[in-house]
């Protein structure tokens, strides 16, 4: 898995040459879409997260992430409808893509070449950009969501040009450098947070937009590489809700209402792990949001909850969530090569889709 998130720089250049290449700017030959819908799951789902998150609230049209069957009631031939799909073979993807073709939407598709996913989507006459194999989904977000955001300057959506996304690769390269593996961990940022985290709980707040939809990220490769459970959310929603657990049986203190002081913790087999809250901060957050992120984290040390915050780098919205998706990515291979587990498997996801096919 190191290798693959040190390739990301390399993804980047590669993918916008790629969309490039499959003439995605001709999608604004008739005009600006009512929305765009961007169809997917897991790794490639994320695809449209990203496009979400660096169109910001100054995009002119709606960007909806679906990630399910078929397609909203309301998705018809004014719509962008993009189909992500790593392997080509995604059920619910196709799914979603079948219905697309029928409604007679317009059509971008990003997955493997001669799959499914594109045989449907030639029957559609979409623009389809291929995806270089040999990497699990979540190892490919870039290949897969850059053809997305040159899609997204072209329409006039968001402002990525070339030297946008140059900068977002050579922003990767950087953090690629400093979280190589052969970095101690005192000069490490990866290394750090992935012992900060190690047997520990993960709340993951991100506070603004951008940096939620890298809470959702992180979250989601801490449960595919170091196989374990963590919550996300997004200030100032989710402090009216998840802050609550400050106080639960996971928070700081002991969860035992009958606790034996004197007993030996150091022997306890059975010791619950505990919370440490992570905000992901981001230069772009809300005034009042970055109040609440200082609250929570006093609270949160309050209870003897340890705070990590991680800093989104750089000015454009596509080099800020390329900072913290590399670092974190970074970490959560880290985490799970500190557990002693290998992070690329996935035999419960392996497992279930064996048996849904049988």
């Amino acid at each position: 898995m190191l290798p693959a998130v040190a390739s990301a720089a390399a993804q980047v250049r590669e993918a916008a040459v790629l969309a490039a290449e499959a003439g995605v700017s001709s999608l604004a030959d008739d005009g600006r879409p009512r929305s765009v819908v961007v169809c997917g799951m897991g790794g490639s789902g994320i695809a449209g997260d990203v496009l979400a998150a660096v169109a910001g609230s100054t995009c002119p049209v709606p960007v909806v992430t679906h990630r399910g069957y078929g397609l909203p009631a309301w998705v018809g031939p004014m719509d962008l409808v993009v189909a992500v799909s790593c392997s080509g073979s995604t059920e619910e993807t196709l799914s979603a893509l079948e219905e697309a073709v029928r409604r007679g939407c317009r059509l971008l598709v990003v997955g493997r070449s001669g799959s499914p996913v594109d045989d449907l989507g030639q029957r559609g006459k979409a623009v389809f950009v291929p995806v270089t194999q040999g990497r699990q989904p979540r190892a490919s977000m870039w290949a897969l969501s850059v053809p997305l955001v040159v899609a997204g300057h072209g329409l006039g959506l968001l402002a990525a040009p070339p030297d946008v996304v140059e900068h977002a690769a050579s922003t990767l390269e950087d953090v690629a450098d400093r979280c190589r593996p052969d970095a101690a961990s005192l000069v490490n940022p990866a290394k750090r947070l992935a012992l900060d985290l190690q047997d520990r709980l993960p709340v993951l707040w991100g506070t603004s937009p951008l940096a939620g939809a890298v809470a959702y990220r992180f979250a989601c490769q801490l449960n595919e590489n170091a196989k374990l459970l963590a919550t996300w959310g997004v200030l100032p929603e989710a402090n009216h809700n998840q802050v609550v657990a400050f106080d639960g049986p996971f928070a700081g203190g002991s969860s035992r209402s009958d606790d034996d002081f004197f007993r030996d913790r150091a022997e306890d087999e059975d010791e619950e792990p505990r919370l440490t809250l992570v905000l992901l901060r981001d230069a772009e957050e809300h005034p009042q949001v970055a109040r609440r992120a200082d609250v929570s984290a006093e609270l949160a040390r309050e209870r003897d909850i340890p705070v990590v915050q991680l800093q989104a780098e750089g000015g454009a919205a596509l080099s800020r969530l390329a900072s913290l998706v590399g670092l974190t990515d970074y970490a959560s291979t880290y985490l799970a090569l500190l557990q002693g587990l290998d992070p690329t498997p996935v035999d419960a996801i392996t497992a279930l889709k064996d048996r849904i096919r049988s």
